[in-house]
């Protein structure tokens, strides 16, 4: 759900994120440190204020996935 929230309105802040799709704060980091870990997220700083991070897709993430070659 949160890749889905970051792919559909881009980079927000944990607080943005939160209010889009309506799970926990747990639930929110929990996802944004698992997108983080596997490369799909990267973490800025959210300039108009700096207590908080702004969190986008990786640009490797937003390339659409090439189909699987076929068996035939």
């Amino acid at each position: 759900m949160v890749l889905k929230v970051l792919e559909y309105n881009g980079g927000l802040t944990q607080k943005q994120i939160v209010e889009k799709s309506r799970l926990s704060q747990r639930t929110v980091r929990d996802a944004l440190d698992r997108l983080q870990d596997g490369g799909v997220v990267e973490k800025n700083i959210y300039i108009p204020d700096a207590r908080q991070n702004l969190y986008t897709l990786t640009v490797d993430s937003e390339a659409p996935v090439e189909a699987a070659p076929s068996l035939d």
